[in-house]
């Protein structure tokens, strides 16, 4: 497999990153390599969830992973339901070194297919739920930054206040 360059929001920002993505129709050998290099891309950067637009892919295709030890894949992810509120920290590995505190529900149930194109429900609170949410505004071409409820903060800062 191999790590794929994740496309960031510069002083000019890599447009690919404010369009929304296409439905994925079937599961190719190149749509399994994408996956395949998500995830690697993914851990090589310890993140906990990329979007295939963050490396430079117009499809509606995730992977999360918020423990390192429980891999999701979401194909044409839908958001079935929300509730509640959760306010915290949010970083993006397209907007490296930053964060900003995002409002975002508390629970989220998704639909999405899994690599044999079947489909299933996952949920998810608190920091899954926060990552679902994420990454399905990456789909649409949204990144957090629109999100975040005053000014961007470096990591550093944000770390040394916890």
């Amino acid at each position: 497999m191999a790590i794929r360059k994740i496309r960031e929001v510069g002083e000019f920002g890599d447009s690919v990153l404010r369009k929304p993505c296409k439905e994925v129709k079937e599961i190719t050998p190149r749509v399994q390599d994408l996956i395949n290099d998500m995830f690697d891309t993914l851990y090589e950067a310890d993140g906990v969830g990329l979007a295939a637009p963050q490396v430079g892919i117009l499809k509606r295709i995730a992977v999360i992973d918020v423990t390192g030890e429980d891999p999701i894949l979401l194909i044409n992810p839908k958001v079935l339901e929300t509730s509640g509120e959760q306010t915290g920290y949010e970083g993006c590995l397209s907007v490296p070194g930053k964060t900003g505190r995002v409002t975002r529900p508390n629970y989220a149930k998704i639909l999405a297919y899994n690599e044999n194109m079947e489909p299933f429900e996952i949920e998810g609170t608190e920091l899954l739920a926060r990552a679902m949410l994420h990454e399905l505004d990456h789909l649409e071409g949204h990144i957090y930054v629109e999100k975040v409820e005053g000014p961007l903060q470096d990591v550093e800062d944000v770390e040394d206040e916890e």
